[in-house]
């Protein structure tokens, strides 16, 4: 389906993307030769759509000891490196504030996963996609994965990394099919699983297709292996699938990878107690090598958004199309 206007491409803008980044690839590849392997651990943050990531990496962007990409960086998608560099020179290292203004704080909303802001934090899908060779649905095959560039794909992490001097945190849903190939390639990293209430997580889904196409009917985010069994069902089934096999996808890549690189985080308790996850994440962390002290400067919970907002009918639809997946009720 059409996308409505407020989320519709530029043109323009991706023909300016393509050519800043070709221009600099050959400058980008030779420069990052030098790393091999990230320092620190990786974040990388799975989970559904609309299950709280992007206000999970928000809250990781606002604490000042990761790095992440930022809408500035998302640019750079093909020189990341140098990107990096960059966005240091136009923010921490711009002489009296003569190029740009730019606001460090990083601010706890977004739509669709989309954040405003030179600072705020990007999905970086661009990178990804550079790549993980993705079709329609939203997985590759042993033979598939042979041909990743996971060299480069790691060096241009470790290079990014080296500009901030802080362990990188980053979404990573869009290989919510593959994590065991990137527990493999990643020397070191914490996959971080976060998981909202069935119910939630699927009105807030169908609430992303009406705001991105002003309707129910389009898909919306990432096609699980299961499309195809799903694509003719109601919106409310194909939502109910959508989540419950994506966070079963994740489970079973997650139980193949060791606990000390594993972190599951419910939204509903990130959001009554935030600290409690982050010394969490500092304890895995350190389980890891990474020693740095780490001090909590972050609030003391969020409001959760938790609220039904869709009729009584709806609510009996998708209590129905969850249970047809599931086989157990969702809770309200």
């Amino acid at each position: 389906m059409k996308r409505r206007q407020p989320h519709e491409k530029n043109p323009r803008l991706e023909e300016l993307l393509r050519d800043v980044n070709d221009l600099l690839l050959p400058s980008e590849i030779g420069s990052i030769k030098a790393f091999t392997k990230s320092k620190y651990p990786l974040i990388l943050i799975m989970g559904c759509p609309r299950s709280g990531t992007t206000l999970f990496l928000q809250w990781l962007a606002s604490l000042g000891h990761f790095c992440y990409p930022t809408n500035i960086l998302s640019r750079f998608y093909g020189a990341p490196y140098i990107g990096a560099k960059i966005q240091l020179m136009l923010t921490k290292h711009d002489f009296n504030n003569e190029i740009f203004d730019f606001n460090e704080t990083v601010p706890f909303s977004s739509r669709l996963g989309k954040t405003k802001g030179a600072l705020a934090p990007n999905e970086f899908w661009y990178f990804w996609r550079r790549f993980f060779n993705y079709g329609e649905i939203q997985i590759l095959e042993a033979d598939a994965l042979k041909t990743v560039d996971h060299e480069t794909f790691v060096s241009e992490l470790a290079a990014m990394e080296s500009v901030f001097d802080k362990p990188c945190a980053m979404k990573g849903m869009i290989a919510n099919w593959n994590i065991p190939f990137l527990a493999n390639i990643l020397e070191k990293v914490l996959f971080v699983h976060i998981k909202r209430r069935p119910f939630y997580n699927i009105q807030s889904l169908l609430n992303a297709r009406l705001d991105y196409y002003g309707s129910f009917d389009g898909w919306y985010s990432f096609k699980p292996p299961e499309y195809e069994s799903l694509k003719d069902l109601t919106p409310y089934e194909q939502v109910s699938g959508q989540i419950y096999y994506t966070n079963e996808a994740i489970e079973k890549g997650l139980e193949k990878v060791g606990a000390s690189r594993v972190l599951t985080v419910d939204y509903e308790e990130f959001c009554e107690s935030p600290e409690r996850f982050f010394e969490a994440i500092r304890s895995k962390l350190s389980s890891q090598g990474f020693e740095r002290s780490l001090i909590y400067p972050g609030p003391a919970k969020f409001a959760h958004m938790n609220h039904i907002n869709v009729t009584q009918e709806e609510v009996r639809l998708i209590i129905d199309a969850y249970r047809k997946f599931s086989g157990s009720d969702v809770t309200v």
